[in-house]
């Protein structure tokens, strides 16, 4: 019995050395793909940025131009309520 399974175990664990084996050779390819990836920017990457951008900056002006307008009315309210008298 011993003598089968030590005939038996090399052939059964021989794929698992074999993709094991393969797993490590392309370690350092897939480490460095990754790396790159992460450390670069693609054009698409860049572009939806510089648009995210573009849209708060536009929210933004839009919201002071609002600040100001209403800053605007309140003061004519006031010269109004106060010309009344």
């Amino acid at each position: 019995m011993r003598l089968l399974l030590m005939l038996i175990l090399p052939l059964s664990l021989g794929g698992c050395l074999a993709k094991t084996a393969l797993d490590v050779a392309t370690m350092p390819v897939k480490a460095v793909g990754w790396t790159a990836d992460k450390l670069t920017t693609s054009q698409k990457e860049a572009d939806e940025k510089r648009g995210r951008e573009l849209r708060k900056e536009e929210e933004r002006r839009a919201k002071e131009e609002r600040r100001r307008q209403k800053e605007i009315k309140r003061q004519r309210d006031q010269i109004d309520g106060e010309s009344s008298y």
